[in-house]
């Protein structure tokens, strides 16, 4: 077994963005192709705990070679109260061979980045007829500075920033942030949610909200909304909008607002397209005044395309820690892609 520590994973993901929406982009085709299993994930609720779960996904992507595994991420939003992060995660990679497990990867790292290049990627997809005149962001946690730094990486530094949270110091804390990443870029901090709708036609939401609260009205025409969060956007909302989710099945369940709609209407003719359909070139995007709504669910495939690069990155490398008597079994070392025997 290797086990490969944050540390180590950030340090082969950091600098290399483009590598990573690449990466992302390559599973979300393979799984429009068909190439991939995703069992419905797994939601562990506490009753004393509403706002506190963990979710299972696992999946299977048929990728050359091919990975299977699960990610376990934890939601604790109390944790930044108490100066934690919010979430934590680990993913768990199986052989294709024996079905052994052969690594354990910090998973944190590696599932806001995923969440981040599949924003870019579809943002990138949806304004490339026109690029929008500054990026607001709603939630200003890890996320939306991941989004933050994959958009302006990958796509082009947006001309102007607008920030909102509820709370206005971690709001005040990410802009400081978002001036050192950005110097120089006009940052404004919005009084309430609907003032940084209303600034720019690009908009990242990112929050911890269990209900929607939030419609439409405030935005700019042709504004393209990344829904990472979910729950945020009322339902009826979503109904003037154009729908773009990573899988329909996946999205519209566990209460997102996509799920609320579905209810209203009795199907899903309301949504429009895939992020793999778009990146494939099956669907067009969609071009117009009306608001277009991203809201992917977050595809476990996601999340092990990036595990596997890491652990075939730290194998190469001689990375991570090495857990020789995990399994007794003779053969327990030989990994998805190949053999860590070379260690020994």
């Amino acid at each position: 077994m290797l086990i490969i520590g944050r540390a180590v994973v950030r340090d082969i993901l950091d600098g290399d963005d483009a590598r990573v929406v690449d990466l992302v982009r390559h599973a979300y085709l393979l799984h429009e192709q068909g190439r991939t299993s995703l069992p419905h994930s797994v939601f562990l609720r506490f009753p004393q705990q509403p706002r506190d779960r963990i979710i299972g996904l696992p999946a299977y992507l048929g990728a050359d070679p091919p990975v299977s595994g699960i990610k376990w991420i934890s939601s604790f939003p109390g944790n930044l109260d108490a100066g934690l992060e919010r979430a934590s995660a680990a993913i768990l990679l199986n052989s294709m061979r024996t079905g052994h497990p052969v690594a354990l990867v910090e998973g944190s790292v590696i599932s806001a980045r995923r969440t981040a290049a599949s924003a870019a990627l579809a943002a990138g997809l949806l304004t490339a007829h026109r690029r929008p005149d500054g990026l607001a962001l709603i939630g200003c946690g890890l996320i939306n500075q991941q989004v933050l730094r994959f958009v302006a990486g990958t796509i082009a530094p947006p001309l102007a920033l607008t920030l909102f949270d509820t709370d206005p110091r971690r709001a005040e804390a990410f802009a400081e942030v978002a001036r050192t990443l950005l110097p120089g870029t006009p940052t404004t901090l919005a009084g309430t949610a609907d003032e940084a709708m209303a600034a720019h036609r690009l908009v990242s939401i990112a929050t911890t909200a269990t209900e929607p609260h939030l419609d439409l009205a405030a935005c700019q025409p042709g504004t393209v909304l990344l829904h990472l969060s979910l729950r945020d956007l009322l339902p009826e909302g979503l109904l003037t909008a154009h729908n773009v989710v990573d899988d329909p099945d996946h999205a519209c369940r566990e209460g997102t607002s996509l799920q609320l709609a579905e209810q209203l209407t009795d199907g899903r003719n309301f949504i429009h397209a895939t992020i793999g359909a778009l990146a494939g070139g099956q669907a067009r995007p969609p071009v117009g005044d009306v608001p277009v709504v991203v809201s992917p669910f977050g595809l476990g495939v996601l999340d092990l395309v990036l595990a596997e690069h890491v652990r075939a990155t730290s194998e190469r490398r001689r990375l991570g820690v090495r857990v020789d008597d995990f399994l007794t079994v003779g053969d327990a070392t030989v990994a998805s892609t190949g053999s860590l025997k070379e260690w020994q």
